[in-house]
């Protein structure tokens, strides 16, 4: 079984739900602002969905290191995002980037694997 596939493709597939829930259940509940912050999330998500469906198409082991790091950075960034839109606490804030830095270690990693080709 191709793990980080199944895994990019349920993420995609959340994403997709959670932008139409955003779009129509949330869109008279929350504040425009806490809406935006929840649609960052999403868009986040999905970005990094698709970036493990493209890790997934690698030989194996090639750059589980970025994909490990995507996963991360979408629970950090992307839920830390939920939680702060549904009223969460505000320590969550701190938790948004170093979903990010997740992100971007995961990408530069990425890089190297491409690099190395």
């Amino acid at each position: 079984m191709n793990v980080l596939g199944v895994l990019g493709a349920i993420s995609a597939g959340l994403s997709v739900a959670l932008g139409a829930f955003g779009a129509h259940a949330l869109k008279t509940r929350l504040s425009p602002e806490l809406l935006g912050v929840f649609e960052t999330g999403v868009r986040y998500q999905m970005f990094h969905a698709l970036a493990l469906l493209v890790v997934a198409a690698l030989p194996p082991g090639r750059a589980s290191i970025a994909a490990w790091l995507f996963v991360a950075g979408t629970i950090l960034f992307s839920g830390s995002l939920y939680g702060l839109s549904f009223g969460g606490p505000r320590w969550l804030g701190a938790v948004t980037p170093v979903g990010g830095l997740c992100f971007l270690a995961g990408w530069a990693a990425l890089a190297i694997v491409y690099a190395r080709r």
